[in-house]
């Protein structure tokens, strides 16, 4: 365990910053995902996640026709035309040795087979984001090694159209061209150029707009131009789209089922017309119980609650109310899976907005923003990170990239995870993952040190399991019938169980 030289207190709560998470080593290890989805005829890209020493050589074996590996970056581009599942196998090498991974290439017609990972903009830039800023939150993703453990997306949240009436000039401009397409504000002067930038460093692009009139914070929005926005954003080249429902409220009713799915039945048509992939996020809070048929209506992903961040003091409030007792008060395990997920919004550590002119590191405790990456990662949720790329320090950098973290997150099951007991504020949550093995999480929403016991009989296994650490990367021996821990205030144990054969 390596302490870290600060701390965080949040009222009369202060706990130190300790790195649980050994560094990677010299070696090569792949990271990431294990499968892969892509349409026939779209623009493949796909960046090996590799950690350690540079120079580092990539190679695909069994690359299918149409796609090539760059050796010196791991990029992965070209088109699939056949569809169909590819085998492959990815080789990373470095002076210290060689390591391989097993990633399956599904090309039909689903995108997202695992939760989304990236970067977006909103909860630290807000109404202040640039062009500059995107690009440089795309050399930090790589700069910082982030890419290395699977995180590909750059997303724009609102703010890059024009916003009629502004009284900032870099925010004014024409909305529209004689043709219809919109146009962005000043302060994105070139979208194809910022796309362009983007995807020259091996990761994806995403945009935003609202299916009203105006966006959340009063831009130019899609409503009635759908199709020649959606036109806009492919040519641009851009790979993801927030679609948030804001000002859609004024143009359609929310009373009825049909009224909830309408603009979004309507934009994920177009989408599905387009020989560019894109994938779909729907942001519309979790009116009308989405996850019953967010994935039925197009979308990739759904928020399933409203912004974590929305009050910057309340987001450990929100983090317990709408990750925990959302989630498992309405089953929404039953309705995740790829292709298809749940999204309880973005993960608030490190440096965020507090929504008064200031970048202050976040409120949450260390112990909370454990529990926070923990959750999220036993939910399937997508892991998209919303504070400061461009200033990580190493504790919030290790709570992004803990590899066996990420491995439960990216499982190609997708199968999410769900609570299986409570006792008080004690709670265990498990998710079955591909290879057999189980993830546990053991948390604590008390006030004090508590101990939280996981019992066989609750996770549904049997006989002696072996026992793993995640944040720690330390095996913890066989346990049999269950397995108890003290865990701190706001806190949790992460863990993984396989079953010991004789």
């Amino acid at each position: 365990m390596v302490s870290g030289s600060c701390t965080k207190k949040t009222g009369n709560v202060i706990e130190p910053k300790i790195i649980l998470t050994p560094k990677p080593g010299p070696g090569p290890r792949i990271n990431g995902a294990k499968i892969f989805g892509v349409r026939p005829g779209s623009p493949f890209l796909f960046t090996i996640p590799v950690t350690g020493e540079r120079p580092m050589r990539y190679e695909v074996l069994n690359l299918p026709a149409g796609l090539v590996c760059d050796q010196n970056t791991g990029q992965i581009t070209g088109v699939i035309e056949q569809p169909g599942e590819y085998f492959t196998t990815f080789r990373a090498t470095n002076s210290r040795g060689s390591a391989e991974h097993k990633f399956k290439i599904v090309c039909g017609d689903r995108l997202a087979l695992t939760p989304h990972m990236g970067w977006n903009s909103w909860y630290v830039w807000e109404n202040h984001v640039t062009d500059k800023i995107m690009r440089d939150a795309a050399d930090a993703m790589v700069s910082s090694g982030m890419i290395d453990h699977g995180y590909s997306y750059i997303n724009i949240d609102d703010c890059w159209s024009v916003k009629p009436s502004s009284g900032d000039s870099s925010l004014l401009g024409e909305p529209r061209d004689k043709n219809g397409m919109i146009n962005s504000n000043k302060r994105f002067p070139d979208m194809k150029a910022l796309t362009d930038y983007i995807h020259s460093k091996g990761l994806k692009a995403g945009i935003y707009t609202s299916p009203g009139t105006l966006t959340c914070a009063g831009h130019v929005a899609a409503y009635k131009f759908e199709e020649k926005d959606v036109a806009r954003y492919v040519g641009w080249g851009y790979d993801f789209l927030k679609y948030d429902w804001c000002s859609y409220s004024s143009v359609g009713r929310t009373d009825t089922l049909p009224d909830l799915q309408r603009p979004y039945i309507l934009i994920s048509e177009i989408l599905k017309k387009q020989k560019r992939d894109i994938v779909l996020n729907l942001c519309q809070y979790g009116m009308g119980e989405v996850w019953k048929w967010g994935k039925e209506v197009g979308g990739n992903s759904w928020r399933t609650a409203g912004d974590l961040g929305g009050s910057f003091e309340g987001i450990a409030t929100a983090l317990f109310r709408d990750g925990f007792d959302v989630y498992s008060k309405n089953n929404l395990h039953l309705y995740g899976g790829p292709g298809a997920w749940n999204d309880p919004d973005y993960l608030l550590v490190g440096y965020l907005s507090n929504w008064s002119g200031q970048t202050v590191p976040t409120p949450l405790t260390p112990n909370e923003q454990y529990t926070h990456v923990s959750l999220w990662a036993i939910l399937a949720a997508p892991l998209i990170f919303s504070g400061d790329i461009t200033r990580l320090d190493n504790f919030t950098l290790s709570l992004l990239t803990n590899d066996e973290i990420i491995e439960v997150n990216q499982d190609p099951m997708g199968k999410p995870g769900y609570r299986v007991s409570k006792s008080g504020d004690s709670e265990v949550w498990m998710r079955q993952l591909e290879d057999g093995s189980i993830a546990v999480g053991l948390f604590n929403r008390g006030e004090t040190m508590a101990k939280v016991t996981a019992y066989w009989s609750d996770l549904g296994i049997s006989g002696k399991q072996k026992v793993r650490d995640l944040w720690r990367k330390k095996d913890l021996g066989n346990h049999n019938e269950k397995y108890k821990a003290r865990v701190a205030r706001h806190g949790v144990l992460m863990l993984r169980f396989w079953p010991v054969i004789r």
